[in-house]
């Protein structure tokens, strides 16, 4: 692969935006648009070094911005983009790049995708350089004093992106070019392409990325910061389990001891209701049951307190990055009575998973003395439970 450098032009001011703070140096979430940018080339295979442009008046802003980064000493931008581009270019000489890639600061979501596919078409292919876009879809009218004076035909149209990817001696003279013509009005280009188009470069289009705006008004950054919030999905497990009663002087549900006539037989505490608990928790992160991860054949589980069950379910949802939302476990037997320790299964539950109480719903019913349960023989349990977790988690 030709070596390549990436030039990201952060020396406008945005007006647009609003307010004192230009919109490259703007937060999105604990970083700023320029860090996000930044972070898209220097972690990315092919750039071998980065290089930025920026406004004088925002050395103290470009430095605490840069902090702990790997970037060359900053260019400083000219009065108008083609000159700021410019500077950084004759800034990049000693670098001496094979290829250049220029993209604009306020263009945070750049997919690595996008960057490989401008610097593959500029490696691999017989022209100059490359540009990133998409294609025009919507109807265009061309609108005169507010009318509309006529429909323009959108085949072909495409909307120019950056990354803009170049073959760096060749961008450079056509910069040179334009900047000796001096400022006229035929010579205030808003991309690179254009420049390059003035000396009759040749310029691929490659494939873009809808997410790759521009920021530039308050909307933009708004819509930057949610598209940077990590997209949820709610996945819903359930679980269910019985046992059989056997000798003894207390149950176990929930964690909580209650006094009765039997106990539940079972490898564990045989807790019948946390047991449906594991596997709804299981179930929603798509992690197996608690036999394959607690087969009752292994000898260490015998009379293990079932919580411990529990702990690694949660455990693995939050691997997985997600939380849980909310539990409903209902108790099906004849006996014992459990309205007077309701709140006490709820609180011990709730302890568990690391959520409020009210996020624990605790139930139980009888089978009108149907079925083993209904004769008195055992106790069976089900449970659901709803974890939230980022779209596209394993």
């Amino acid at each position: 692969m030709p070596r390549t450098v990436a030039l990201i032009v952060a020396a406008g001011r945005g007006h647009r935006l609003g307010g004192d703070l230009p919109k490259q140096y703007q937060a999105l979430g604990d970083r700023s648009v320029l860090r996000y940018t930044l972070e898209q080339f220097l972690g990315h295979p092919a750039i071998e070094a980065v290089q930025v442009v920026i406004a004088a008046a925002d050395r103290v802003l470009y430095d605490a911005e840069t902090a702990g980064l790997v970037v060359r000493r900053a260019a400083i931008g000219g009065p108008t983009r083609q000159r700021s581009v410019l500077n950084g270019l004759e800034a990049l000489i000693e670098e001496a790049p094979e290829i250049v890639v220029i993209h604009d600061a306020v263009r945070p979501l750049v997919g690595t995708d996008t960057i490989s596919r401008t610097i593959e078409a500029v490696a691999t292919g017989s022209g100059d350089g490359a540009v990133a876009g998409i294609p025009v879809v919507d109807t265009l009218k061309r609108v005169d004093g507010g009318r509309i004076a006529g429909t323009v035909d959108r085949a072909g149209l495409w909307r120019a992106q950056t990354p803009q990817g170049f073959r760096f001696d060749k961008l450079l003279a056509a910069h040179r070019a334009v900047a000796a013509l001096g400022d006229r009005e035929d010579t205030a280009l808003t991309d690179d392409v254009a420049v390059a188009e003035r000396a009759g470069l040749e310029i691929t289009m490659v494939e873009g990325d809808e997410r790759n705006f521009k920021i530039t008004t308050e909307e933009d950054l708004q819509r930057a910061r949610r598209d940077l919030t990590p997209r949820l999905q709610t996945r819903v497990g359930s679980g269910f389990d019985v046992h059989a009663f056997g000798p003894g002087t207390s149950v176990t549900l929930c964690g909580v001891e209650i006094p009765h006539s039997q106990a539940l037989v079972g490898h564990s505490d045989a807790d019948v209701a946390l047991h449906a608990l594991t596997d709804a928790l299981l179930g929603a992160v798509a992690a197996g049951d608690i036999g394959v991860h607690f087969p009752p054949s292994d000898p260490q589980w015998r009379g293990a307190a079932s919580d411990r069950f529990v702990h690694h379910a949660v455990t693995l949802v939050t691997r997985e990055g997600g939380r849980i939302i909310n539990v409903d476990i209902t108790i099906i037997c004849e006996q014992p009575r459990i309205g007077a320790y309701r709140e006490q299964m709820r609180a011990r539950v709730a302890s568990m998973l690391g959520i409020a109480p009210n996020r624990v719903g605790i139930k139980a019913t009888t089978t009108e003395k149907l079925g083993f349960t209904g004769r008195g023989e055992g106790i069976a349990a089900q449970a659901a439970a709803a974890v939230e977790l980022p779209d596209g988690a394993d």
